[in-house]
C-alpha cells in the first residue's frame, strides 16, 4: 500500500551540515590521501612491507572519511510551515511532544527523531522547532 503524502505547506528554511564540519572532513580526506600516496611512493622506493601496511591504513581512513562525508551531506533538515523533514522522517508541529536542547524530538507515536548538532544554526533550529511545536508556551 502506498504511503499518503503529508502536506507540509511552503518550505521556510533548509539547514545543511555546518561548513566547519565539511571543512574538517575535506582536510582529513586530503591529508590521508597525501599520506597514502607518500607511503605508496616509499613502498615503491624501499620495497619494505611496513610502508605498504601504512599506505593501506591511510587508504582506509580516506575511504571511511569520504563515505561518511557523502552520507552526512544527505542529512539536512527542511523546515516547512506545518512541520519539518529530516532524512526519512516527516513530523508535523502538532505531533511533537517534547524537544530537547540536544536535538532529540519526541513524537506522539513514541518515535524519537534525533537531529545532530553538526547542522548549521542548530541552536536556532531547535529553538524554532520548540516554538512551533508549542507556540502558547513562549
Amino acid at each position: 500500500m502506498a504511503k499518503k503524502e503529508i502536506d507540509l505547506g511552503r518550505r521556510v528554511s533548509v539547514h545543511v551540515v555546518a561548513p566547519a564540519y565539511v571543512q574538517r572532513a575535506v582536510f582529513m580526506a586530503v591529508l590521508s590521501f597525501m599520506f597514502f600516496m607518500a607511503m605508496m611512493f616509499a613502498f615503491y622506493v624501499r620495497q619494505h612491507i611496513l610502508y605498504f601496511f601504512l599506505s593501506t591504513a591511510f587508504l582506509i581512513v580516506y575511504l571511511i572519511t569520504m563515505f561518511s562525508w557523502v552520507m552526512q551531506r544527505k542529512a539536512n533538515v527542511e523546515v516547512y510551515e506545518n512541520g519539518f523533514k529530516y532524512r526519512k522522517s516527516t513530523v508535523l508541529w502538532d505531533e511533537i511532544k517534547d524537544v530537547s536542547d540536544k536535538g532529540e524530538v519526541r513524537v506522539e507515536n513514541g518515535k524519537l527523531v534525533t537531529i545532530p548538532g553538526t547542522i548549521s544554526d542548530a541552536g536556532k533550529l531547535f529553538a524554532s522547532i520548540k516554538h512551533a511545536a508549542n507556540p502558547k508556551a513562549n
